[in-house]
């Protein structure tokens, strides 16, 4: 297969793809790729590849594409094709929660010296990096990669990333806990793309629906939480989105529990979990446990309360995720509390204090912790937080 006609088969599955006959086009790319003897070809056909895997959920088959791509990369012999195969060999990782790796992959495109093009990359590639640090728990660094991202988009006017970046902002303001920031974030995501967003995918649209529904259910407005979260879903079953499909399952799940709705929340947590398993989204499974783990405290069935805790414990410690171990310390502590078994409790209370220092998840002015409750949040320049007062 020569250059224009692997042009022309990958022009043929984009179209099949963006008009959701996924299956299709995946069939078509992998003719490509099989028979295209053009290696520029091949490189464009990986990348298509790797990101309708991506959208699937398929993060190990994502992750085998962008390896393969590197070889192919290397092959070309061009940094600006190197600095990509290496953002999606990060992004992968980012996506199986292996964010050591992430960083590390990050941190690789960083230092090479492309052209222009790798210079555009750039931007995306903060934004992973500072998926990966929120991962850890690793705040500032996140904060960190995610203003850098941002500059990145405001000076190559690039909405798309902007959008992407807003989503993550108003992840990484919902952990900390500052909710009028995490609702602003995902609104103003929402409004690039009703401003610019005409020929996006859906999925951008998706992507901020659902973040603004996580952070009005944090702010206990739950119709609203609602209404955004179901827009979401219902992108994310047209588009066959797995991950996004999860999430929405887990917000749902949440807000069922804010209203005490025990018994509809349990099977949507059940559902999530088990796509969350199916794709590898550790992160998200401790998420789930954490919140089947305040269904059972509800419920008064701490036994059980606890073996979810456990769980989403070693997941944590797996990961590396510092946030959710805090979480996990905190709801111990309340369950021995009840329990009256004072030597666990004080156990998790040094434990939990361990993680909040472990984080720097002080004020700089108060010298209070920050993230136990609602509050707004100033970052300084050196992305050290302090309490708005």
């Amino acid at each position: 297969m020569g250059q224009d006609q692997t042009k022309q088969q990958i022009e043929k599955g984009l179209h099949l793809y963006q008009s959701n006959q996924t299956e299709k086009a995946l069939r078509v790319w992998m003719r490509v790729l099989e028979k295209s003897a053009d290696p520029a070809g091949r490189f464009r056909v990986l990348g298509c590849l790797i990101t309708a895997h991506a959208e699937m959920g398929r993060y190990k088959d994502m992750l085998k594409f962008a390896v393969v791509q590197i070889d192919t990369a290397r092959e070309l012999e061009d940094p600006d094709y190197l600095t990509e195969s290496y953002l999606n060999l990060a992004r992968s990782n980012e996506k199986l929660c292996e964010f050591q790796k992430t960083i590390s992959y990050c941190k690789t495109c960083l230092n090479m010296q492309g052209t222009t093009v790798s210079l555009q990359l750039n931007g995306q590639v903060s934004l992973s990096m500072g998926n990966a640090f929120l991962g850890l728990s690793i705040f500032q660094k996140a904060l960190e990669c995610f203003e850098k991202a941002l500059r990145y988009a405001h000076n190559n006017d690039d909405k798309m990333l902007e959008c992407r970046v807003c989503c993550s902002l108003g992840n990484f303001y919902a952990q900390i806990k500052d909710y009028e920031k995490a609702l602003f974030f995902p609104c103003k995501a929402a409004e690039l793309v009703n401003d610019y967003g005409k020929g996006w995918s859906l999925k951008y649209r998706a992507m901020s629906q659902y973040h603004m529904a996580v952070a009005y259910r944090k702010l206990g407005h739950l119709a609203d939480a609602m209404d955004c979260c179901e827009e979401s879903m219902k992108i994310a079953l047209q588009h066959g989105d797995r991950p996004l499909q999860a999430l929405c399952l887990l917000c749902f799940a949440d807000i069922h529990r804010s209203r005490k709705d025990v018994q509809t929340a349990f099977p949507r947590y059940d559902s999530s979990m088990s796509i969350m398993t199916e794709i590898g989204n550790r992160l998200g499974l401790i998420q789930v446990l954490l919140g089947m783990t305040k269904c059972w405290m509800i419920q008064k069935e701490l036994d059980k309360a606890l073996e979810s805790i456990e769980k989403a414990q070693e997941l944590a410690e797996g990961l590396g995720n510092k946030l959710g171990l805090l979480k996990l310390h905190c709801l111990c502590e309340r369950i021995y509390r009840t329990k009256g078994q004072q030597r666990e409790l004080r156990d998790h209370v040094v434990k939990f204090h361990e993680c909040v220092e472990e984080m720097e998840l002080y004020c700089g002015m108060c010298g209070e912790s920050i993230g136990e409750k609602n509050n707004q949040l100033q970052a300084l320049p050196c992305s050290h937080f302090f309490h708005l007062k």
